[in-house]
């Protein structure tokens, strides 16, 4: 039996490996949903390719690290069999999660895909190592796999039950780790045991040519991550919560104070009758530009740099941020009840206290029941509903 050692700045670099894929596989998915399906399909191809070779990526580093007293190759089939099965799990868990409906079952069954993934593609790159034969322990794997699932039912139902900043990094965190916990778990029932001196090998990769593949994928990743990092910190990406929220007063007011007329057809303006102007919200669907009127618009959602419009007839992606709608629809009888939500209060049907925070209720609108509102905005929201 073959005895290693790891080098430490390799095993480290294996762990960032998996935190920045998952990272950046999470967050380049965040508001997808309502995209044209084209535009969501490459997104979620997009997202796959990253976590599965984030996965990848961090076996081989993992692997490289390892010391052995003999040279060791790696057979190019099943090499290349395993970041393909790691990509194609996490591709199905993506189609589930974004084109399904996404209920307790789905998020579970996501879960469980995308950490069957980890596993199947840490036992075919290990079978793919050449120069020694590879043991592994029954009791040992079965409880990897047991392992992986769960966590990475847990990284899905955190990062995708609420899409927000910190859901996004909570999950980052445990599926990046999963994947580190379950590599090194599974290790542990490994056993490597020395050829005969005369084995013929069959064509395989070498450690070199391996950790120069591993290098370009781990390039790609880290730039990948660097981009989502940029995306996810954008000041526009998520407005601040309340606490100091400025006054904001309706254009006519502020015409009157300027000495100016107020200007026709500007969102949330009068008309020359004195009638509020019906502002026409717009949303993309099948490349091809639609308007919802304010009034039929129940709620608005924050998806990193645009929104998701809720009607009576589904929801719909709509190219402004939640600051641009915010002000467009600011004497539309909207109003801000969370960081990442606008409700119309003329479609609130009941408003639900649960201890800091509270909920409005909504009816007719089959894709959301209820909008949050943060602690912070309860009063406010409980005054402009006349509680």
């Amino acid at each position: 039996m073959l005895t290693y050692t790891y080098d430490i700045p390799l095993v480290a670099a294996s762990i960032a490996i998996a935190l920045m894929a998952s990272f950046t596989g999470l967050t380049v998915t965040n508001g997808i949903s309502a995209l044209p399906i084209a535009k969501r399909k490459a997104a979620v191809g997009m997202a796959a390719i990253v976590i599965g070779a984030g996965i990848w990526s961090m076996h081989f580093v993992a692997i490289l690290a390892m010391q052995f007293p003999i040279a060791v190759a790696y057979d190019p089939q099943l090499t290349l069999a395993s970041v393909l099965i790691a990509i194609l799990m996490a591709g199905c868990a993506l189609l589930l999660l974004h084109f399904a409906a996404r209920g307790p079952v789905t998020l579970a069954v996501a879960g469980a895909l995308l950490g069957s993934g980890i596993l199947a593609m840490h036992v075919i790159g290990m079978m793919g190592i050449r120069g020694c034969s590879v043991e592994f322990g029954i009791a040992g794997h079965a409880f990897a796999a047991v392992l992986a699932m769960g966590m990475g039912i847990l990284a899905i139902w955190i990062a995708y039950r609420t899409r927000t900043r910190t859901n996004i990094f909570m999950g980052t965190c445990i599926f990046g780790f999963s994947v580190v916990i379950v590599h090194f778990t599974a290790m542990v029932s490994t056993g490597f045991i020395r050829f005969p001196a005369d084995q013929v090998l069959t064509p395989s990769i070498d450690s070199g040519n391996l950790a120069l593949i591993v290098i370009v994928a781990a390039f790609l990743i880290c730039g990948a991550f660097l981009l989502s990092a940029a995306t996810f910190l954008s000041p526009a990406a998520e407005v601040a919560d309340a606490g100091g929220e400025s006054e904001r007063k309706p254009p006519v007011a502020a015409a009157e104070e300027t000495h100016q007329e107020p200007e026709i057809g500007k969102a949330g303006s009068m008309d020359t009758q004195g009638q509020l102007s019906r502002v026409r919200v717009p949303y993309e669907s099948d490349r091809r530009i639609f308007f919802l009127l304010h009034e039929q618009i129940a709620a608005i959602r924050a998806e990193g740099h645009y929104t998701v419009l809720y009607s009576r007839d589904g929801k719909h992606f709509c190219p402004w941020s939640i600051s641009e709608t915010e002000k467009r629809l600011s004497a539309c009888n909207f109003l801000r009840t969370h960081r990442s939500y606008l409700v119309n209060i003329d479609h609130v049907s009941g408003f639900e206290r649960n201890k800091d925070s509270g909920r409005c209720l909504l009816t007719n609108v089959p894709a959301m029941d209820g909008v949050p509102v943060s602690r912070t905005r309860v009063d406010a929201v409980r005054h402009a509903l006349g509680i």
